[in-house]
């Protein structure tokens, strides 16, 4: 269980910012300002430099990333179906597909550290550099469309998805940040997490989940339910896909238990979606991965004990 303990510091700052919203002078007003500081600057510098931080080396690794880019093109297909659903809040589920198939980049780093040291930790690095320019574009889409606005022209002017492109261009090119650079992304990257968690505090109303309960039931049911077990199907038995070595193993099943992103929230809302509705999959999410990674690990030793 110490893989829960990982996820209370994210609900812990999620309640943080619900609280500082309705009983603080810091209250509504401030948060459109930090969603905005959050979504145009923090979050994108994170993850610049956290692909700069860790250049692509496929090498043995390939078979971990098609496996990881095979559950997250499951999550894109289940959750983009649900909206044929008779009776589907159109708004709701564009707004909340994301968070079926989007994860929390920084647990997903600090577990696979713990899981792997540094060969677990490059090698999330690399799932992580892949599959994050894929939900962001499959993110954008059904929110593009269902506020009216060009998918091409949300896409090129992103700056989630400008940002992972360009830090993969400059691995490509072989780049080198200055020091000077590197801390300062750095700093502006740590402070992206803890502030877009309270920004997701501050924008929640449980009671928003009312709008459309079984949409949202379904697609965490597909982001906390579906996913690991289609990563265990892949890596599970006695022959694992393409012979991943266990520590790839793991690292899949933990990257398909991962809780959502906290971006979803900030990226609904700056499209125009609905925020709330967001939030509260993003909270319900955070508490469902608490007892779900352990869980989802402990089935991947059992299934490999046998």
């Amino acid at each position: 269980m110490q893989v829960a303990w990982l996820l209370v510091p994210d609900f812990v700052l999620i309640a943080l910012g619900w609280a500082l919203c309705r009983f603080t002078a810091l209250n509504r007003p401030v948060w459109d300002g930090v969603e905005r500081l959050v979504y145009h600057l923090l979050f994108p510098a994170l993850l610049f430099e956290s692909i700069v931080r860790h250049p692509l080396a496929p090498g043995a690794a390939w078979p971990l990333v098609a496996a990881a880019l095979a559950v997250t093109g499951t999550g894109i297909v289940l959750a983009l179906a649900l909206g044929a659903w008779p009776g589907v809040d159109a708004r709701a589920h564009a707004s909340g597909a994301q968070t079926a198939y989007r994860f929390n980049s920084y647990v997903a780093l600090a577990l696979a550290a713990r899981l792997g040291g540094s060969p677990g930790l490059a090698g999330m690095a690399l799932v992580l550099a892949v599959c994050v320019p894929v939900v962001n574009v499959a993110a954008v889409w059904p929110l593009a469309r269902q506020g009216g606005q060009l998918f091409w022209r949300e896409l090129l002017r992103n700056p989630l998805i400008l940002a992972t492109l360009a830090g993969l261009a400059f691995n490509a090119l072989g780049g080198r940040l200055p020091d000077v650079a590197a801390t300062t992304l750095s700093r502006l990257g740590s402070a992206a997490l803890p502030l877009g968690l309270m920004a997701v505090g501050a924008g929640l109303t449980m009671g928003a989940l009312r709008d459309a309960p079984r949409l949202g039931a379904a697609l965490l049911g597909v982001r906390h339910v579906v996913l690991p077990l289609v990563a265990l199907a892949l890596v599970a038995g006695p022959a694992p896909l393409l012979g991943m070595p266990a520590l790839h193993q793991q690292l899949l099943v933990a990257f398909a238990a991962l809780p959502t992103a906290s971006s979803a929230y900030v990226l609904a809302v700056r499209l125009g979606g609905h925020g709330a509705y967001v939030a509260g999959l993003v909270t319900v999410s955070t508490l469902l991965a608490m007892p779900g990674l352990p869980l989802a690990l402990s089935a991947w030793r059992w299934l490999a004990a046998l």
